[in-house]
């Protein structure tokens, strides 16, 4: 099992590391800040570094179980297993995702009891697909996406029972994908603060801690894909 530091602290560029297994299909470490490839967004590049060598890291994927794996780069060296080695990750495409991330939860909040349909996440733009009839204005909900970035909310995370979901199964905007079960605990990203929060709901990726940390964005465009999906585009301004 691979401890996924990412899911306490999406901050961190750095970390030290022990090396389980490693060969060229992917290196496992006891713990990781390398974010693995799930739900719409992209695994996490960089570097790992021990005594005599390094390697490049071109993708983060999840292996068996709870292992996630370091994919080197085509014939880059491969560390030694039991090596101690030094992770860094790639700062600046991954703190684009965490804001891209964070503006999709947003738009949620802005299309709030609409089911999402599908969506994915990248540095220079990002998509969710909603179970809508019809097009939302695009001025409309761009200005009230908006709105809540300016506003500044805090960003944070708890861990609650797998349990919740049977009580509460709205948190869960997704009709395509559950949330993963099997561990008995949860992760709910909160925006918002107080009892009413701006957006709650199941994710496991990386988020920016305020939402004025995003920037402003711009709605690219919506597109139907379908009698009951539209795809809403979004981008940094």
């Amino acid at each position: 099992m691979t401890d996924r530091l990412f899911l306490e602290d999406a901050y961190l560029r750095h970390t030290t590391a022990r090396v389980l297994r490693a060969d060229p299909t992917g290196i496992e470490l006891d713990r990781t800040i390398f974010y693995a490839r799930s739900g719409g967004q992209p695994g996490d590049t960089g570097i790992l570094r021990w005594p005599g060598g390094e390697t490049r890291i071109s993708d983060t994927i999840k292996g068996e179980g709870q292992a996630i794996l370091h994919v080197p780069a085509e014939a880059a060296p491969i560390p030694p297993i039991g090596a101690e080695i030094t992770a860094e990750i790639d700062w600046p495409p991954r703190h684009a995702l965490m804001k891209m991330h964070t503006a999709m939860h947003l738009m949620c909040a802005v299309l709030p009891g609409i089911a999402v349909t599908g969506g994915s996440v990248g540095a220079d733009r990002a998509r969710l697909d909603f179970n809508l009839p019809e097009s939302p204005d695009k001025a409309a909900i761009e200005a009230a996406l908006n709105a809540l970035i300016e506003q500044d909310h805090p960003v944070s995370h708890e861990w609650v029972e797998e349990s919740v979901l049977d009580t509460n199964p709205s948190l869960v905007r997704t009709l395509s994908v559950q949330p993963p079960r099997g561990t008995g605990r949860l992760r709910l990203v909160r925006i918002g603060a107080g009892d009413t929060p701006i957006d709650l709901q199941p994710c496991g990726g990386t988020h920016v801690s305020r939402t004025g940390e995003i920037g402003r964005v711009l709605i690219q465009k919506i597109e139907n894909k379908g009698k009951q999906n539209r795809r809403i585009i979004i981008a940094p301004a």
